[in-house]
């Protein structure tokens, strides 16, 4: 199939990250300047990003070959990778002025991340789903241990290593479908199963490694072991990222994989199912010992992907629904982990040179730091679910396209996973309240302005499309095909 120029305007938000890459690495090949870098990233990304609102409102959905489908869904997840992109480099940009190492490589690993994001939200075909993947996880292990100093940094990098392994899986699954179907475009592998009623163990086989690999990366339980020593290792920037931007890119291409070709496999159905709930209340009950103020948000997003398979699984009955569902609770998810990260972030460059880890650090922050303490407490309760907040939309979704796919038993998972992420969410929230007498733990610094401007933005969008969610539905019906 030849690719048109009319193709190459529709992915366009694809070409201008990896152009922008090739022009930070050139940037940093010619002169090695912090401010050049993240200008030429900063950059990269608004014209992606406003690329990406015009094909929106244009309405498109074509294929370009048979590898990358440009439509609704594609281009609002792709806007979802790139927010995450724009946030991360932000809350890194004030730790980076302190380190003494090169900084201009985060910007260049963060951008090919983005891309890889990118081309996930728009992969129609395992051989782009594949390339999409390594393009967002290779630059991660990079970032992972970008404090290559800090003995946590070292031990999360090998540990994500190892995770990035499981992609032998996904190479394997995808070698065993093509051996045995011919194709590895979406649809098409749908309807050769469908019209030749294919079950086969080598079929078999090949999805069920496929669909392994997938849940290493998103770290569904019982594949999340790496996921809090990688975030507790992690810069802050870097976790936010691997929270928000990464996951969304992986769940995007798992979303359209299993509406289009699993979405009939009672035995994949049934799997996912047991999955989702064991992620929910194992993410949930790990993170309630917890003292460690990232690890606690590592576990939460555990559960958090629980919450989005559950919807996924309820596209059965109603895709439509499911996929409002997912493109609500992601929007929330996103906002909600981006501010947090960047408080975690701003208070950490503030007084202490490693990264803030202990819940304790943040007792009595209300009696220094207001402002952070109210933003961050609404960002907590959002992703607890609590009305006025945009995470009890996100919710309400997802429990309304259970109920409207009939699978009243996990409507009593549901309930328990949320009573028990409430107490985890609260035990927090209560220790930034606790009294404590002044002291310098917490001193103000002017030079974060723009760190606290975008948790600011953060906090707003989650409170008032909170209380007037109808332009966030709005927006996310574009993903409904």
């Amino acid at each position: 199939m030849t690719i048109t120029f009319h193709d190459l305007i529709l992915i366009s938000p694809l070409i201008i990250t990896g152009f922008t890459s090739v022009i930070i690495m050139l940037s940093i090949a010619f002169h090695r300047n912090h401010i050049t870098s993240i200008s030429i990233a900063l950059s990269g990304f608004i014209c992606s990003l406003f690329l990406i609102v015009i094909l929106a409102v244009s309405n498109y959905t074509v294929d370009v070959t048979f590898l990358i489908r440009v439509d609704g869904f594609s281009l609002f997840y792709s806007a979802l990778v790139v927010i995450s992109g724009i946030w991360s480099i932000i809350f890194a940009y004030y730790w980076l002025k302190k380190i003494d190492d090169n900084k201009d490589e985060f910007y260049l690993l963060i951008m090919i991340a983005t891309t890889g994001g990118i081309l996930l939200s728009m992969s129609n075909h395992l051989v782009s789903m594949f390339i999409g993947i390594e393009l967002i996880t290779l630059p991660l292990l990079g970032l992972v241990v970008y404090s290559f100093d800090d003995k946590r940094s070292l031990e999360a990098g090998i540990k994500y290593m190892l995770m990035s392994l499981s992609t032998s899986f996904l190479l394997f699954g995808i070698a065993l479908l093509y051996a045995e179907l011919g194709d590895l475009n979406f649809e098409h592998i749908a309807e050769i199963i469908f019209n030749n009623n294919t079950h086969t163990y080598l079929l078999s086989i090949g999805l069920g490694m496929l669909i392994i690999g997938l849940c290493i990366k998103l770290s569904f339980f019982p594949f999340h072991l790496w996921t809090p020593d990688v975030y507790q290792g992690a810069p802050d920037s870097v976790s936010s990222f691997l929270l928000t931007g990464c996951k969304i890119g992986i769940f995007a291409v798992l979303f359209r994989f299993f509406t289009k070709v699993l979405i009939n496999n009672e035995i994949v159905l049934i799997m996912f199912s047991v999955i989702a709930i064991a992620s929910i209340l194992f993410g949930n009950i790990l993170a309630f010992t917890q003292k460690n103020l990232k690890r606690l948000f590592a576990y939460s997003s555990i559960s958090n992907m629980g919450y989005l398979l559950v919807a996924l699984v309820s596209a059965k009955s109603d895709k439509s629904i499911s996929q409002l569902a997912v493109a609500i609770y992601l929007i929330s998810y996103m906002f909600s982990s981006l501010g947090i990260f960047g408080i975690i972030s701003t208070i950490s460059n503030r007084k202490y040179n490693n990264d803030v880890n202990n819940i304790n650090i943040f007792y009595g922050l209300f009696w220094h730091e207001p402002m952070l303490s109210i933003a961050m407490s609404i960002m907590v309760f959002s992703l607890a679910g609590i009305p006025i907040t945009l995470g009890f939309i996100g919710k309400f979704y997802v429990i309304f396209s259970v109920m409207n796919s009939k699978i009243w038993w996990f409507i009593y998972f549901l309930i328990i996973g949320n009573i028990i992420g409430m107490y985890n969410y609260l035990r927090f929230i209560s220790v930034l309240y606790m009294y404590k007498e002044k002291n310098n733990d917490f001193y103000d610094d002017k030079k974060q302005k723009l760190n606290i401007f975008f948790i600011l933005i953060c906090s707003v969008i989650v409170l008032v499309f909170g209380v007037w969610p109808n332009p966030i539905i709005s927006i996310a019906s574009i993903v409904i095909d």
